[in-house]
């Protein structure tokens, strides 16, 4: 049995965190953990990635309500492992995608919305 702490949020309260967040930014990096303090390695590096390109992102620590946070962003993009990233409300990727964005030389025009 593995450890589920309590969630602090209702579900109803994660899809309208989810929702208005992905409307009022135009890049949103749902992660485990802060800008300051990641959590996990794939948020870190999914935080480097788009900090090389972009000094105005948002970002949304899920641990508070991580299964409410894993629905609500499987529902957005149809993914529910941690890290994601929208840009301008759409779904690009977890760590991995942006990595391989970025070795292709697409990720600063990903993450540039126009």
């Amino acid at each position: 049995m593995t450890f589920q702490p309590n969630s602090s949020l209702e579900q109803s309260e994660v899809d309208e965190i989810v929702e208005t967040t992905l409307e009022e930014n135009e890049v949103v990096l749902f992660m485990k953990g802060t800008q300051l303090m990641p959590q996990c390695g794939y948020s870190q590096r999914a935080l480097e990635l788009i900090g090389s390109y972009r000094e105005d992102f948002e970002t949304v620590d899920v641990l508070e309500s991580l299964p409410e946070f894993r629905t609500a962003l499987d529902e957005q993009s149809g993914w529910e492992t941690i890290p994601q990233t929208f840009v301008d409300g759409e779904f690009v990727g977890g760590s991995d995608i942006l990595a391989e964005l970025d070795e292709r030389g697409d990720l600063e025009s990903t993450l540039t919305v126009e």
